[in-house]
């Protein structure tokens, strides 16, 4: 493990005694278990071979394009598809009113190869004391030319003055491969009001 590695109070959780199976890439999964019919369902969900590259030019695999705050008719938007909309993203701050109940989803386009486990991490540090860790697990997916989606359950903001204020986020988009496809950050303040 890395000093980094060592270092990062984000990371997935591993699951004692689970191994990670070797990484396959789409030609070697199609041919795995010809005759197997429950596993050729299961690579047919995938759509092995089936995708067309939607950003030929773009050598990740997976492109997450924007985390949605969903909170009634309030519907916030992140752009983070680009080192650029990243970087706007963390010179503004998302405001939300305390005490509301909202979902996160994140839409993302996986290409070139499948990703297995898929995760997202979030550490929201208020003061620089971490207040909340969440750790979401997305699927395996294959490649699809549509972008695809992930909702999680939804979650309340705290209320009262002590809530209040400015808090610093960092977001995480891992596999089981602990491969890294994003990594930002972010703020967002509660505020009594929208």
């Amino acid at each position: 493990m890395s000093q980094q590695q060592e270092n990062d109070e984000l990371i997935p959780t591993q699951t004692e005694n689970y191994k990670i199976s070797e990484r396959k890439n789409i030609e070697e999964l199609q041919n795995l278990d010809a005759n197997d019919e429950s596993l050729n369902k299961w690579k047919a969900t995938l759509g092995l071979g089936q995708a067309e590259v939607r950003f030929p030019g773009d050598k990740r695999t997976v492109i997450v394009q924007a985390l949605v705050l969903e909170s009634g008719d309030h519907v916030i938007r992140m752009d983070v598809s680009t080192k650029e909309a990243i970087e706007e993203l963390s010179k503004r701050v998302v405001t939300i009113k305390e005490g509301i109940d909202y979902t996160l989803k994140i839409e993302f386009v996986v290409q070139h190869e499948v990703v297995s486990g898929l995760k997202f991490l979030q550490q929201l540090k208020r003061l620089g004391v971490t207040v909340e860790r969440t750790e979401e697990m997305c699927g395996s997916f294959g490649p699809k030319y549509e972008t695809q989606e992930k909702t999680f359950p939804t979650s309340t903001a705290p209320t009262g003055l002590m809530a209040r204020g400015v808090y610093a986020i960092r977001s995480k988009f891992v596999d089981d491969d602990r491969v890294v496809h994003l990594d930002w950050n972010w703020k967002m303040e509660i505020k009594k009001d929208w």
